[in-house]
Parts: C-alpha cells; structure tokens; sequence
C-alpha cells in the first residue's frame, strides 16, 4: 500500500453517538487525607439513573469516586459503579477522568454553589463490563463522557466513539 492509498483523514474522523445522560445522587465526601501524590478522599454513590435510547436503568447504591485531589488543581475521578437496567442486566462500569478549572469557579463548585459546567473542565473515560447478550456492544467500543458536579449529586452524558 503506498501513501496515495491511504484514506484521507476526514474519512475516518471518529464520530460520537450519544449514548445515554446519567443523574446520581452522591453522598458527604470522606476524607482519607494528605498522600504524598495529593489530598485523597471517597465519594459515596448512593443511587441515580441513566436514560438513553439504546440503554436505561437505575444506578444501584455501593459504588465509590476514589478521587485524588492533585496540587495543581486538578480532581482525578475513578469510579467504579453498576447499573442495572430497566431488562435486568447488570452493567458494571469504571469511569476515570479529569475536572478542573478556573480558581473561583473551583472553590464555588466546592463551596456547593450551582455553577455553569461549561466553566471548568470534566471529561472522563467510561469503560463498561456487560454481561452477553442484549449489552455485549458496550463491551468493544470506546466512550467519552462529559460532566457536572452538583452539591450532592453528579450528572454525566455519555456518547460512543463511532
């Protein structure tokens, strides 16, 4: 194959196909403390739900955000949760990412404060487990995820990198 016979880049530009938008309610942050690496703490994910064309279900209680907050400024997320959807199967996912922003946007966002999410920065990597069947697909596609962090609650949008 030589060079001319490469395709051009438009023509395998990745797309995104929305996926599904996700609504979890979070409980009090617990502190583990200063690490060498950054302040480290675990953010409780008590319950929520996800709604999209090709999936719905609720967000089942006992996952964890096992966040690091760096001395830059920046949150390392690494969630890992299940939802179990509306046909029974049970979806386990681990989603890793960044968040940050602005200074005063930041300690707004911390303060609780409802705050703009076009503001600060919240991009993640959601990597699912499906059982086979109906959801095996989750299993060999690669997903993005833009976020929202709330007082007590997080809302996610979900697409697949077509």
């Amino acid at each position: 194959m030589s060079p001319e016979d490469i395709a051009p880049m438009d023509a395998v530009r990745p797309g995104l196909e929305f996926l599904y938008a996700a609504h979890a309610k979070l409980a009090d942050p617990i502190q583990i403390g200063q690490t060498p690496d950054g302040m480290r703490r675990i953010i409780p994910i008590l319950s929520g739900r996800v709604e999209g064309s090709r999936i719905r279900g609720h967000i089942l209680g006992g996952g964890s955000d096992w966040q690091l907050l760096r001395p830059d400024g920046v949150t390392v997320a690494d969630a890992t949760y299940a939802i179990q959807t509306d046909d029974g199967a049970i979806i386990q996912i681990r989603n890793k990412g960044l968040r940050h922003g602005p200074a005063d946007v930041m300690a707004r966002l911390a303060s609780g404060e409802p705050v703009d999410p076009t503001s600060y920065y919240f991009r993640t990597i959601p990597e699912f487990i499906a059982p086979d069947g109906p959801y095996e697909w989750l299993n060999s596609s690669i997903f993005l995820c833009s976020g929202a962090r709330y007082l007590d609650s997080i809302q996610l949008w979900v697409w697949r990198v077509t």
